[in-house]
Parts: structure tokens; sequence; C-alpha cells
């Protein structure tokens, strides 16, 4: 009977483990994680340079003289034209030195009268003998003085009067007149006194001046040298951009002028200059930008979002997705960030999926649902 007993509970404990092991709900469905799928396409690589923004002709407004300024002829910040005039010196001064050069002037040229009247009399006396060779000599003489006297009283009054001119101040050339240094009443000329009096600039292309190292300045000249091989005189196109200070692309793009004929031993860097057409005058003189510049283009180059990429000690790496869906961590090499992505120049292939989302749900190992997040690159 005992026996029996046991066979029931025995019985009865299997059963109940059958009815509880029926209810175990089945093994969990492999989550979503969203993937960006790698695509190789040609990939122009670009560089930025800090510069400062000068106009075309920035020519400084000097006063050549010592006087009170004693007329401003201009309003400030507007444009003037060549030859209009911006500042007048007091004049009186200069104006008695003409008067004075002028009397010496009139002074000489009595003096080479009455000389010339002399040599024309004994000239004919000196011929008849009436008066000796020494009598003609002295009458030469005196009338050759006179006419050197006459001579530099005339070069004289023509410095006086270039002084003269020096009283106003006319534009050098078109442009863009700046704030006035000086104000009627002061004495100009001299320091402690404003010497340059103002800044007239021409804006209708602008100079834009930067600095690359010497690395740079070597792979660039190597591209050039390759360029004129293939072609006799490579022209200097215009393709440098211009980032404004608000982040805003500037709409023309610029060419380069020059580059510096030496490298700055104290900073490594060597002086190149890029001109913008400005027809808006948009652009002013003192104004920083970055120059844009592409210097490389990478054939088939991989671009993935910088959200894929993890970072630890200098080492990157990414998680990818392989065809059985199994994750695994994969170490990358990185290139320049391109706008919000990042160039892979080893590491990936195209058509792989690279986690975008839930980088930290994820493990190598772990079996997922892959669902593609499109992402437009650049130059798409």
């Amino acid at each position: 009977m005992k026996i029996k007993v046991q066979y029931v509970l025995g019985v009865s404990v299997a059963l109940l483990f059958y009815s509880c092991g029926s209810k175990v709900p089945s093994s969990a469905a492999p989550p979503d994680i969203r993937v960006f799928q790698t695509r190789g396409q040609n990939i122009p690589v670009y560089q930025e340079f800090v510069g400062q923004i000068s106009g075309f002709k920035d020519i400084a407004i000097r006063a050549r003289l010592e006087g009170y300024l004693e007329g401003i002829h201009f309003q400030e910040g507007s444009r003037v034209r060549k030859d209009t005039l911006l500042y007048e010196i007091e004049s009186q001064p200069f104006e008695e030195k003409v008067a004075a050069q002028m009397s010496r002037l009139a002074e000489a040229k009595t003096m080479m009268a009455k000389a010339e009247s002399d040599l024309n009399r004994i000239k004919p006396l000196a011929e008849q003998k009436a008066v000796s060779q020494s009598d003609l000599d002295a009458a030469l003489a005196q009338y050759d003085a006179s006419v050197a006297s006459v001579e530099a009283a005339e070069a004289n009054l023509r410095a006086a009067k270039i002084q003269l001119s020096y009283t106003k101040i006319y534009s050098p050339i078109t442009g863009i007149i700046g704030r006035t240094k000086a104000k009627v009443g002061d004495f100009v000329g001299r320091e402690p006194n404003p010497v340059i009096l103002n800044t007239v600039s021409s804006i209708e292309t602008v100079l834009v001046q930067s600095f690359i190292t010497e690395r740079q300045y070597l792979l660039l000249a190597r591209r050039y040298v390759a360029q004129e091989e293939l072609v006799e005189k490579p022209a200097r196109e215009a393709n440098l951009e211009l980032i404004l200070a608000d982040g805003s692309l500037y709409p023309h793009k610029g060419r380069v002028d020059f580059i510096d004929r030496e490298v700055d031993p104290s900073t490594g860097a060597i002086l190149f200059q890029v001109s913008f057409p400005n027809p808006d005058e948009l652009l002013r003189p003192g104004q920083f930008a970055k120059l844009k510049a592409k210097v490389s283009v990478v054939k088939d180059g991989i671009l993935i979002p910088q959200r894929c990429v993890m970072e630890l000690q200098g080492m990157y790496s990414v998680f990818v997705v392989d065809n059985n869906n199994t994750v695994a961590k994969r170490e990358v090499t990185v290139g320049p960030k391109i706008a919000q992505f990042w160039l892979i120049t080893e590491g990936l292939k195209p058509g792989e999926n690279v986690v975008y989302e839930g980088l930290q749900k994820v493990k190598s190992g772990l079996v997922v649902n892959p669902v593609i997040r499109e992402i437009q690159l650049p130059n798409e």
C-alpha cells in the first residue's frame, strides 16, 4: 500500500512538472537595431585655413606737411571717388611762402634784364675795341649769373607751390573711406598727433591672407608640379571657398594670387593670398573668415556618421552586423571629418552594416535584427 502511494505521488509530480514545462515561453526574438549601410564614393577632402580680409587696395591718407586741420570734406564710411577733396590744412603760411618766392623771382628777372641790357651794350663796343675784353667777360658772367638766379627762383617757386598744394588732400583711388583719425583744429603731420588721417579701401575685389605649414606647402607644390606635367600652362582656377563668421558660405569662389617667397623660420609657415570678387561689397577689410580648399579626392572612400564611431585612448572602433545578423566589434582607421561624418580609411568595405543606434545595448556575438537607416551623404 505504501509503495502504491509513492507511485501515485511520483506520477503526480511528473505531471506537475510536465504541465509547468509546457507553459515556459519560447526564446525572445532578436532586438531591432538601426544600422547604417556603407557605400563607396569619390570623396573630396577639404581643408580650412583661418584668414583675414583686406581690400584690393588699402591706401593710407597722410598729411605731407605740418599744420592745423582746417576742413573735412567727406562723410565717414561713405564711398569717395578718385581726386575727391578729403582734408584741407591751414594754407596761409604756405601762401606766404609762395608770395615770397614770386617776389624773389621778379627780382631775379629784373637783374637778368639789366645784365642782358649791359651785355648788349658792351658787346658792340668790344668788337670796335672801345672797351677791354675783360669788361666784356664781366658783362657776360653777370648775365649768366642772373640767368641762373632766375632758374633758381623759379625752382623755389615751384617747390613753394607744391607745398601749398599739399594743404589739400585728395583721394588717390575710388573706394570706401573709414573713420577720420583727426578732427578740425588738430595739428597734424607729426607725432603725437595722427600722421595717418584715414584709409581708403577699394573693395570690388578683396584679398584674403592666410598661412599654411611647410608640410602642406610641399603637398600642394608637388600637386602643382604634377598638374604642370599634364598641361602646358596650368591655370589658376577659382576653386577656393570662403566661410564667413556666421558659418555661411560666401557665394563667390576665389583664386590664389601668390605664395610668399619664404617660409617664416620662427613659425614654420608660409603666407599665401587669395582674391575674391565682391560685387555686393558684403566683405569688408579686417573681417576674419575661413578659406576652404580642396586638397585631394579619395576614390571609393567610405563615410559613416560620427555617432557610429567609438574612441578609446586614440583607438577607433565600430560595431558591424555580419550576414548572419551577428554583432562584431571592429577597429577602424579614421581620416578627416567631413560634415557630421568620419572618413574611414581602413577597416570597412562598401555594403557592410554598421550599428547606428544603441551602441550601449549591443556587444560582440549578439544576434540582432538590423534595420537600415537611410542617411544622405555629402555630394549625393
